[in-house]
C-alpha cells in the first residue's frame, strides 16, 4: 500500500494475522511492514502511521544510509561529525600562531584549530578531541558505576581498534575504542557496565550476562544502537 502525509508518501506492507494489536517494524533494508489483528480497517492502520510518521520516516531514512555505506569524508566547513549521539557542522580556522592544532565543541558545532589548512592535520587534531573526550567521558562512568563492583580497573586506556568497541584482560586492564566518544553517553556507558562486569566473568556466560542486565537492564537498546550506527562513526 501507498500512502502520502505531511507532504512524503511511505510505502508499506499489511499483514492481517491472529493478534490483539497493530504492529510496525521496518527491516534493514527500509521495507516497512504492519501486522493487524484480522479485520483492522484501513483507516485504523493509516492513523496509527500518521500517529508514528516522524519516527517512521527517521527510520526509513537510518536504513537507507546504512546500506549506503560509510562515505569518504572531507574535510571542509560544513561537513559533519557525529560527537555524543549528534551529528555537528565541523567549522575551521587557521592560526598561524598556534604550537598545537585542537578542536572546540561549541554547541551547535566542532570548531578546530589548525596552523596549517592541510586535510590530514585537520583529520588529525579531531582524532586527538575524540581520544581526549573518550577518555574523559569513560572516566566519568566507570566512576558512576563502581558502586556495583568490588574490584577497580587497575588501567583505563583508549585505543584505534578496527574490531571491538572495548577489552577488559585478566590484569583487569580496561581499553576502549576512541570513537565510542562518537556514540551517546548512554551508550558509552553500556560499554562500559560490559568491560566492568568482565572484571567479574571473563567470558559471556549466563553470568556475565545477568550481570550486565541487572546493572542496565536496557543494555539490547544500547548494542542495537551501535549496531546500526557504526558504519558513520568514522573520521
Amino acid at each position: 500500500m501507498i500512502h502520502t502525509y505531511s507532504g512524503t508518501t511511505i510505502r508499506f506492507e499489511i499483514k492481517y494475522k491472529n493478534r490483539t494489536t497493530i504492529g510496525i517494524s521496518i527491516d534493514s533494508y527500509g521495507i516497512i511492514e504492519v501486522q493487524a489483528p484480522k479485520g483492522t480497517p484501513d483507516e485504523k492502520v493509516l492513523q496509527l502511521l500518521e500517529r508514528k510518521w516522524d519516527l517512521i520516516r527517521q527510520k526509513v531514512n537510518e536504513m537507507k544510509d546504512r546500506l549506503q555505506g560509510s562515505q569518504e569524508k572531507v574535510y571542509e566547513h560544513g561537513e559533519s561529525f557525529l560527537y555524543l549521539g549528534i551529528s555537528y557542522p565541523i567549522k575551521i580556522s587557521q592560526d598561524i600562531k598556534i604550537t598545537k592544532d585542537y578542536v572546540v565543541f561549541e554547541g551547535e558545532q566542532l570548531h578546530i584549530f589548525v596552523k596549517q589548512l592541510d586535510d590530514e592535520k585537520i583529520k588529525q587534531a579531531l582524532k586527538r578531541f575524540y581520544y581526549q573526550q573518550c577518555k574523559a567521558f569513560v572516566e566519568k562512568s566507570i566512576s558512576f558505576y563502581q558502586s556495583n563492583f568490588k574490584t577497580k580497573p587497575r588501567s583505563i586506556h583508549i585505543s584505534d581498534s578496527k574490531t571491538t568497541w572495548g577489552t577488559c584482560d585478566s590484569k583487569l586492564q580496561l581499553t576502549f575504542n576512541w570513537r565510542l566518544a562518537m556514540a551517546p553517553q548512554e551508550v558509552i556507558d553500556y560499554v562500559v557496565v560490559h568491560e566492568m562486569c568482565h572484571m567479574v566473568h571473563l567470558n559471556h556466560d549466563r553470568s556475565f550476562w545477568r550481570l550486565v542486565g541487572k546493572i542496565m537492564p536496557d543494555y539490547k537498546d544500547k548494542e542495537n544502537w551501535l549496531a546500526l550506527s557504526n558504519w558513520k562513526m568514522i573520521v
